[in-house]
């Protein structure tokens, strides 16, 4: 395993054992965009993150993990302090996992397995009984692990995509977007629909609440995300959290707390 700090560059592609470990803490990290062959597996001890890919946005909250297919362009945005691990696969590992890009359920088997392995030196034998025996029921949680609901999929529709604000910023509204895009409501509808799965009004209040999710991770107060999502009040805040993930934004906070710490 190698210990990075934020200024150290770290090529996974250059070394040929079948899996290879890493571990940092980092606080306001950019990767920018990037690519490995190898596949990757983020997990997340601590703080969140948030991953963009071509086609999609996702989050990274701790206690799990983001698998990333080898090959895949992608850029990794760590706020505050992120302690993570990653583990890098090689192509005959990598052949027997995902080929979608996805975040994981990152279960007490799966937990107890990334360590040893994050830690393994770069030359360690994965040849060797027990080495072998952890690798492989690694990899076979890591397929069998369930799929959570933490991304946004990005229209591709050039007209739209411009006129959509950076992340941090809330989407405008439907004839705002209309004004500025020069398209009819209709057609944003027929685009978003094409590139997304969901209307232009579904896609703005799942970015609503992953921005939610996003900024109660990051430790701010209800009130405060209220605010920064555009809400007059705390309480139709609430409903609209409430209605969308059956819990409050207190309980969910309180409760990824409580799945971080243990």
């Amino acid at each position: 395993m190698a210990w990075l700090q934020p200024d150290t560059r770290f090529d996974a592609d250059a070394w040929s054992a079948p899996v290879i470990g890493i571990a940092a803490t980092l606080a306001e990290h950019d990767s920018g965009w990037h690519q490995h062959a190898r596949s990757q597996l983020l997990y997340t001890r601590a703080g969140c993150t948030r991953l963009t890919f071509g086609d999609r946005i996702s989050l990274l909250p701790p206690s799990r993990a983001a698998w990333i297919p080898g090959g895949l362009l992608h850029r990794a945005q760590m706020r505050q302090a992120v302690d993570y691990r990653s583990l890098y696969f090689d192509a005959t590992l990598s052949a027997q996992l995902p080929q979608q890009p996805a975040i994981i359920g990152v279960g007490p088997l799966l937990q107890a397995l990334l360590e040893p392995i994050a830690q393994a030196p770069f030359a360690h034998d994965w040849q060797a009984p027990r080495a072998g025996h952890q690798l492989a029921l690694c990899v076979l949680e890591i397929a069998a692990a369930p799929v959570e609901p933490m991304e946004l999929p990005l229209p591709r529709d050039p007209r739209i995509a411009r006129c959509l604000p950076v992340a941090e910023q809330l989407p405008p509204e439907l004839g705002e977007l209309a004004q500025r895009s020069g398209l009819s409501v209709r057609t944003i509808g027929r685009l978003m629909q094409r590139d997304t799965g969901m209307g232009y009004q579904a896609w703005r209040q799942q970015w609503r609440l992953m921005r939610a999710m996003e900024l109660l991770l990051l430790g701010h107060r209800v009130a405060h995300v209220a605010l920064e999502l555009g809400f007059s009040a705390e309480s139709p805040f609430i409903a609209f959290f409430r209605s969308m993930v059956a819990t409050t934004p207190a309980a969910f906070q309180r409760a990824e707390s409580a799945r971080a710490a243990g």
